[in-house]
């Protein structure tokens, strides 16, 4: 067996030809099961994930064409546009650039590369309108900024490069203090592509029930030690959020919340209000790491069922992480900006069936910062 790939972040060389995935669930497709002073790390079968080929296309996942400016939404407003699966399929167009499936419709980008793999991305801006006092953008050099400005003086600034991409996110408050939540402006000189990292497995030095968390039976005082907690391995640099993203093995990297309190019906990204009520305990965890620590990110990943076709299931996923980040801020105070959200499909599948399941039309929350920032502390703002 050849040995794992260096921890330079780059993806190692795909295989020859025909490269077949390991099945749902296989040995070897989750953290290192090896025992580790003293403790047995964490069992193949309790981490979905599965080693693929990294993407055959390295070239950046493409942006989202944006239809109109952005304009504020008043709190309580009625969602626009479609709001069935149905209505996205009828109005999705496929294209096929640089050897990739390319699929476009309301509000998403869906990448099909050659290997297989699939990558969904949206425009994360427009979370941020819900709310806002006044919406400004300006062009500044090669870069645009989005302004969005609360009825507290607050202002989100959302910086992109010539290309699109993501620089910067930063909060101003009313006195002008910045605080930088996201600083895309580097690139790891030992990286190959924009977007995927191939780490190894992490080996997992604590217990199985504090790495990946069960929301439903977990305290209150787990879930917010978990909201705080430290990556479980070493981490050798700094990760651009697209890298977090689309790269399971650096997700991996930091422990993870299962929702399984909340549970989507078959085609639905909608959460009913008995279950929204069940995420307070989660944006106390979440709003009380952001009072120790104003920098704090949290992704927050949507999972479907194995049933359907794959390309509306990374819609529909990626639909019910911005669903439940959405409520977090609406109904619990969340801040907007601490939260970016992604799907995956039937990529992570908890139960492994190919059939309807419950279990499986879930969301994760995991914390970031360490990953952003390289595992170093971030501070408060003095």
């Amino acid at each position: 067996m050849a040995p794992p790939p260096a921890r330079t972040g780059q993806p190692p060389a795909p295989p020859p030809a025909g490269p077949t995935p390991a099945p749902r669930g296989a040995p070897g497709a989750a953290p290192n099961a090896a025992p580790v002073g003293g403790q047995t790390a964490l069992p193949p079968a309790a981490a979905p994930m599965v080693r693929r080929p990294p993407p055959t296309v390295s070239a950046p996942i493409p942006v989202v064409p944006r239809a109109a400016a952005l304009t504020p939404i008043a709190p309580g407003a009625a969602p626009s546009g479609p709001r069935r699966l149905e209505e996205f399929r009828a109005q999705r167009q496929e294209s096929n650039q640089g050897g990739r499936k390319v699929f476009t419709e309301p509000g998403r980008v869906i990448v099909v590369d050659p290997s297989g793999v699939s990558f969904i991305r949206h425009d994360e801006e427009e979370r941020f309108r819900f709310g806002a006092r006044d919406i400004q953008t300006q062009r500044v050099g090669n870069e645009t900024r989005t302004v969005v400005i609360r009825p507290d003086g607050v202002e989100i600034i959302t910086v992109l490069g010539a290309d699109g991409g993501l620089l910067r996110r930063i909060r101003k408050d009313r006195d002008g203090r910045e605080v930088i939540l996201i600083d895309n402006g580097f690139r790891d000189p030992g990286a190959a592509g924009s977007f995927y990292v191939d780490l190894p497995p992490p080996v997992i030095r604590i217990p199985m029930d504090r790495y990946i968390v069960e929301a439903d039976v977990a305290a209150p005082d787990v879930i917010y030690e978990t909201l705080e907690a430290p990556p479980v391995d070493r981490i050798d640099r700094r990760f651009t959020l697209d890298e977090i993203r689309y790269s399971p093995s650096v997700r991996l990297l930091m422990p993870s919340i299962d929702l399984n309190t909340i549970n989507f019906e078959t085609g639905s990204w909608d959460i009913p209000p008995d279950q929204a009520v069940r995420l307070q305990v989660i944006a106390d965890g979440i709003n009380r790491a952001i009072a120790r620590n104003p920098r704090e990110v949290f992704l927050i990943e949507g999972h479907t069922d194995a049933v359907g076709n794959p390309v509306d299931n990374l819609s529909l996923s990626d639909r019910r992480a911005e669903s439940a980040a959405e409520l977090l801020t609406q109904q619990f105070g969340v801040p907007a900006e601490n939260l970016t959200s992604q799907g995956y499909g039937a990529q992570y599948l908890k139960e492994q069936t190919d059939g309807p399941s419950r279990i499986n039309r879930r969301v994760t929350v995991r914390r970031i910062t360490p990953l952003l920032n390289g595992g170093v502390a971030s501070l408060p703002p003095r």
